[in-house]
C-alpha cells in the first residue's frame, strides 16, 4: 500500500497528484539562470492572471502558485480537454545567499519572471 505523501511526486509529464487539492496540479515548466547579481527564474504559466498567482518567499524557499481561466465562448461547451486542470504549483529551494526580501516578479503573456538578487556580501 503506498503512503499517501508518495503521491505528491512529480511524474515525468509536469502533473503532480496531491493531498492537499482533490485534483491535478500543473507544474509549469521552469529555466532558472544565474549571475554574479543573482538568479532568475522564467515559469510558463499561461492563461494565470496577475490577480490570481501567489508568489510567497521566505528564508530558504521559494513557492508558486496560479490559477488560469480559461474562458470559453458564450454558448459553447468543451467536448475534449487536453488541460484537465488549471492550478500550476511549484515550489524551490533557495540558497542562503539570497535576498528573498527583494524579490521582484513579472507576468507577461503567460511568462513569469521571478528575480531574486544575491547578499551584498
Amino acid at each position: 500500500m503506498t503512503d499517501k505523501r508518495e503521491v505528491a511526486a512529480q511524474s515525468s509529464t509536469g502533473v503532480e497528484a496531491t493531498e492537499r487539492e482533490p485534483g491535478v496540479v500543473m507544474i509549469p515548466p521552469a529555466d532558472v539562470f544565474e549571475d554574479a547579481d543573482g538568479i532568475t527564474l522564467q515559469l510558463d504559466m499561461p492563461g494565470v492572471a496577475r490577480d490570481r498567482l501567489n508568489l510567497q518567499t521566505d528564508k530558504n524557499s521559494l513557492l508558486i502558485e496560479g490559477t488560469a481561466q480559461l474562458d470559453m465562448p458564450q454558448g459553447m461547451a468543451a467536448l475534449y480537454a487536453d488541460v484537465r486542470s488549471t492550478f500550476y504549483r511549484r515550489s524551490f529551494v533557495l540558497s542562503d545567499e539570497l535576498q528573498t526580501d527583494k524579490t521582484e516578479a513579472n507576468l507577461k503573456d503567460g511568462i513569469l519572471t521571478v528575480r531574486i538578487p544575491k547578499r551584498a556580501e
